[in-house]
């Protein structure tokens, strides 16, 4: 399947506006990385930027990516753009003109480089209560802390693509990758396609997020740990390019399931499209469309599930007992071809009834059942 990748360009400082605020850093647009130590950058929509590094946007500075500009991404694992805690990132795409984050070779794929990484000051638990801080997997940044209402900016109509450079099997970059990122910064209408690791993952935080679309990521397509709650509405997640592993894998903390605080987020109008037929192949680990484990809690409701083996797989007993309380799926539409609607484990690798997590109903999902929704309209791809 084709990408559609827009042919629009992109400028850098002072691009659309001459009396921005100036900022001591010097942009290249053929060579466009660096630190942005101060003040605000605003990028033109008419050149096209060659990420050939990485760019951070670091405490008190800002970078602001007009409607139409493209960032074209070189290097693996070096190229990526991160912004610190305390830095801020406004993406103003459009419905009709998004930007656009993608790979500059001249035959794309997943993993040609990073991708976009912010890091708030938003709880995580790594220790319990959520005092902590930590060193971000990817940018080694600082994230986490004690402000839930944390403002990285905001985010409106962007696609990335071909992102997810891997470090090591252990070590890769996401598409999105959200560590600690707080309530007040703006998540909207993004597309993760065609990465090599997750499309979306939360470390913790309190973000929001409305209208994320992940398409044909190598791993899961959205993916959250380490205590995150958010209040997020219409998601679409489908496996494409013959390669994929769940929908969604969801854990509270993998080295303590009842750290607080606990995942706890809540998603409204979900869909997720599994591989169907071809589920398996040798590139499928499994084939859940939902893994919920290690504590991790999470309301759904209006939910779409298409060509998967196992619509909810529900694991350890800290995810268990909660289910019918903090953990539930209400309004659940399942596709004839979802074998197993629910499946429940112990940590003791016991099996255990957790059907009282599922309950079924109408839906449309993300908004029209297993087809693309129709606000994915006009700045996605490749559906």
């Amino acid at each position: 399947m084709a990408l559609a990748i827009v042919a629009a360009s992109i400028t850098a400082c002072g691009g659309d506006d001459d009396n921005a605020p100036s900022s001591s850093f010097t942009v290249n647009p053929d060579d466009f990385k660096g630190t942005i130590a101060d003040g605000e950058v605003t990028l033109n929509s008419n050149t096209v930027y060659h990420l050939t590094g990485r760019l951070l946007i670091a405490d008190g500075a800002s970078l602001t990516i007009p409607a139409g500009t493209v960032i074209e991404g070189v290097g693996g694992t070096a190229a990526y753009i991160a912004v610190a805690q305390g830095g801020k990132i406004f993406v103003n795409g459009t419905q009709s003109n998004p930007v656009v984050m993608t790979s500059g070779l001249a035959t794309p794929a997943a993993g040609n480089w990073g991708g976009l990484v912010i890091c708030g000051k938003a709880p995580i638990n790594r220790v319990t209560g959520g005092q902590s801080t930590a060193s971000a997997e990817v940018s080694e940044l600082t994230y986490g802390g004690t402000v839930a209402n944390d403002n990285s900016g905001s985010i409106r109509y962007l696609r990335i693509e071909f992102a997810g450079a891997a470090y090591n099997s252990e070590k890769e970059f996401n598409g999105l990758s959200l560590f600690g990122v707080g309530s007040g910064t703006v998540i909207e209408f993004v597309q993760a396609i065609h990465g090599a690791d997750d499309g979306f993952e939360f470390f913790g935080g309190t973000v929001n997020t409305k209208g994320l679309i992940a398409f044909g990521n190598e791993d899961d397509q959205f993916d959250w740990t380490e205590g995150w709650n958010g209040t997020n509405t219409d998601w679409y997640g489908k496996i494409s390019f013959g390669k994929g592993n769940r929908g969604i894998e969801a854990d509270n903390y993998e080295f303590g399931f009842a750290n607080t605080p606990v995942s706890n987020p809540t998603i409204t109008n979900l869909t997720l499209v599994g591989a169907g037929s071809t589920a398996d192949a040798a590139s499928y680990a499994e084939n859940d469309a939902i893994k919920l484990r290690r504590g991790t809690r999470a309301i759904f409701s209006n939910v779409v599930l298409s060509g998967w083996k196992t619509g909810f797989a529900i694991e350890h007993d800290e995810t268990i007992a909660a289910i019918g309380t903090t953990l539930k799926a209400t309004n659940v539409s399942v596709a004839a071809d979802v074998t197993d609607l629910v499946k429940g484990k112990k940590t003791d690798g016991t099996s255990a009834d957790a059907s009282a997590a599922v309950t079924q109903g109408a839906s449309q999902g993300a908004g029209n059942g297993a087809a693309t929704p129709t606000w994915a309209n006009g700045w996605s791809t490749g559906m």
